[in-house]
């Protein structure tokens, strides 16, 4: 049987990272930024008030209790040229321009809030509750770097540096498609031999999570033709699509059945568990990735988290590999067939410890619900006592 590592390393080799295009930043959400940004100008722009209060020149308030005489009002957003002279104060709000001359500013808290004077109860020292220009960003800076995902401050800044539209990886478009006879959508009546569709709905979730933008399909029965006029019918507006079920030895596996022929699809053993039938390859004329995963749903999602997850990233233009493990310990012994690498579900507490959850069968989806890590044994690991040392895949 092939490795895990090596299915991944195959997986990688093949995914491109999607070309960069220009969004709007209402559309830039959960991309991958594919250029650098800078901001032409100091920010702030000028010398500003960080609060209410008053603007006034620190060896006039010196001595306090002080009364002066209230000469203007400057509100943000005031583009008047201000001047502040000695024993004279400006009121002045949050963001608005710095007088000339006052090299302090008194919160409004720490006086009378008198507007024609004002008595200052408590001296400021020079630089107080003033903004300077450029003290957050240099004009001509870089403030965000290529490969770094936008999210709501990555936002923030490139609209904070005049930025209408940016250049970015965009989010993957990812079609999910569940194949078997026996499914049926969820909220309609079961027959005999039925089951409600699971997999659409966490693998379409699953690519929502990881950055992706996902599209569930729906599902598609036994008949290998009915799948490849589905398959063809979606691959126009797919980046890569995500198949469950149909790859295994068994008779009716219409995705193994249907992409066989086609000679860019493999379909292999690989040396886990759950998840042992893969498969893996390309198809249509843009050489779209396509992942033929296990129907199983605990199967089907444990390969999405090892083989999916990291391809997503590499589209994205990240840095791709296998899933992040940490160390953990595991509350009770475990067990796993020798010559495959197990991911046991398991509840990771905050004192480090793992315990696996009951229910380990890979048709077990409410136990992988109750789960919040993976459990890794090795393929050459077949017990391991309780207080073991393990590595572990948070979910």
């Amino acid at each position: 049987m092939k490795s895990v590592d090596e299915h991944l390393a195959e997986i990688l080799a093949t995914v491109r990272p999607l070309a960069p295009l220009e969004l709007e930043l209402e559309q830039a959400l959960g991309t991958t930024l594919a250029e650098e940004v800078s901001s032409p100008v100091p920010l702030p722009p000028f010398d500003n008030s960080a609060m209410d209060g008053y603007a006034v020149r620190v060896a006039d308030i010196s001595d306090v209790p002080v009364t002066l005489p209230v000469i203007d009002d400057v509100a943000a957003g005031s583009d008047e040229l201000r001047a502040v002279g000695p024993g004279h104060a400006v009121r002045i709000m949050t963001g608005a321009p710095l007088p000339a001359g006052a090299d302090t500013v008194v919160p409004v808290e720490w006086t009378d809030g008198g507007t024609v004077s004002v008595t200052i109860n408590r001296s400021a020292g020079e630089g107080n509750a003033i903004r300077r220009a450029g003290e957050d960003v240099k004009a001509g800076q870089a403030v965000l770097e290529p490969g770094t995902v936008i999210r709501p401050a990555q936002l923030g800044i490139i609209a904070g540096v005049g930025r209408r539209r940016v250049w970015v990886r965009p989010r993957p478009r990812i079609v999910v498609l569940s194949t078997g006879a026996e499914l049926v959508e969820p909220g309609l009546p079961l027959g005999l031999g039925q089951i409600w569709d699971s997999n659409s709905f966490t693998l379409t979730a699953a690519v929502r999570e990881a950055g992706g933008e996902g599209f569930r399909a729906g599902t598609v029965g036994d008949d290998p033709a009915v799948f490849l006029e589905q398959l063809d019918s979606h691959l126009v507006r797919a980046d890569a699509i995500i198949t469950s079920g149909g790859v295994s030895m068994g008779a009716y596996e219409p995705v193994k059945e249907a992409l066989t022929p086609l000679g860019t699809v493999r379909f292999e053993k690989v040396a886990m568990q759950p998840g042992m039938p893969q498969g893996f390859g390309v198809v249509g004329d843009d050489q779209v990735p396509i992942f033929a995963l296990p129907g199983n749903p605990v199967s089907s999602f444990v390969s999405f988290m090892l083989f999916v997850r990291p391809a997503l990233d590499k589209m994205r233009g990240l840095p791709a590999g296998p899933p992040a493990t940490e160390t953990a310990y595991v509350t009770t012994p475990v067990r796993s067939p020798a010559g495959r690498r197990s991911y046991l579900r398991g509840v990771l507490a905050a004192d480090g410890t793992v315990a696996p959850v009951r229910g380990q069968g890979s048709h077990q989806l409410a136990a992988l619900a109750s789960a919040n890590a993976l459990v890794t044994v090795p393929e050459d690991v077949t017990e391991l006592p309780a207080g073991s040392a393990v590595e572990v895949i948070r979910l």
